[in-house]
């Protein structure tokens, strides 16, 4: 018992100093590991203190599991939150959930099993959710994007990259909307459909633009959020890794900037708790305002 309480203090000391500003939005985007995986009771005490005192107002939790009596994203997040999950999981439950303190408003999804080689991801797709937030942020349009993983298929990625920004301008479709798109894209800055959605480069005649949370917040270090420095990466199935970031908050922008100011933006969970790492990934964290 005293062990417990040792770990849930030192969880919270974690994360204390990441306070959020007054009047911002704050936003999470963060691959859980599946629980069947790296002693899920001792990462859980991890993440269920760590969120509960970041308290997001939005949070995208991927590789989340629900069913069979058990909601792990409630179980984390506490009571306060409504949930819009990919339609499609994987057959042990493993899947993907938009998380919200406030309401919501119309949710949609798109597949993005683009070729015959998405097999094995059921949960490939991007959920948008309209979130009707206080004012003055007011409604906002959050797109959760799950694209395919295997390295090598970065054909996959592009298509899944442009499906989901299409699907995004169809629903704000010359609305007056903040724009806010985040998941695990498992794909790193460079690569050209992160490229494509941060406006570097068009892809299949479409140009969009999100400005990057992280590259705003801190241009020049490489942020990676998937790290060998990680021992559940290390020690896992990626054993080769070298390390990448390719965990992403990004704003939507207009024809002169992004409608969002990114106030700051910080790796979550990215350090060991007690000797317990919570996740193979690390977290991304982003508070956004409105500009004055």
């Amino acid at each position: 018992m005293v062990r417990g309480r040792a770990e849930l203090i030192i969880a919270v000391l974690a994360v204390a100093d990441v306070d959020q500003p007054p009047g911002t939005l704050r936003v999470i985007t963060f691959n859980l590991l599946s629980p069947d995986q790296a002693d899920w009771d001792r990462r859980r005490e991890v993440i269920r203190s760590g969120l509960r005192k970041l308290r997001p107002d939005v949070v995208a939790l991927q590789e989340t599991v629900w069913g069979d009596g058990y909601d792990q994203a409630s179980d984390l997040l506490g009571p306060d939150y409504e949930m819009a999950r990919h339609a499609s999981r994987s057959a042990d439950g493993v899947g993907a959930v938009l998380a919200s303190r406030w309401p919501f408003g119309n949710i949609r999804e798109v597949d993005l099993h683009v070729t015959e080689r998405v097999d094995d991801l059921p949960w490939a797709a991007a959920v948008t959710a309209e979130v009707l937030l206080p004012e003055p942020f007011g409604l906002t349009l959050f797109a959760h994007h799950k694209p395919t993983y295997q390295l090598g298929y970065a054909r996959e990625r592009e298509l899944q990259a442009v499906a989901s920004a299409r699907f995004v301008e169809t629903q704000v479709a010359g609305r007056d909307l903040h724009g806010v798109l985040l998941g695990d894209f498992d794909d790193t800055p460079d690569s050209a459909s992160v490229r494509f959605l941060t406006g570097r480069q068009s892809l299949d005649q479409l140009s969009v633009a999100y400005r990057d949370a992280w590259e705003a917040a801190h241009p020049g270090e490489p942020g990676h959020t998937f790290t060998p420095s990680n021992p559940l990466v290390r020690d896992g199935e990626w054993s080769q890794e070298l390390g990448r970031r390719i965990d992403y908050v990004l704003v939507r922008c207009g024809i002169r900037g992004p409608s969002l100011q990114i106030v700051n933006c910080h790796r979550i969970f990215d350090q060991a708790v007690d000797r317990v790492w919570a996740s193979d990934h690390f977290g991304v964290l982003a508070d956004l305002q409105v500009p004055a």
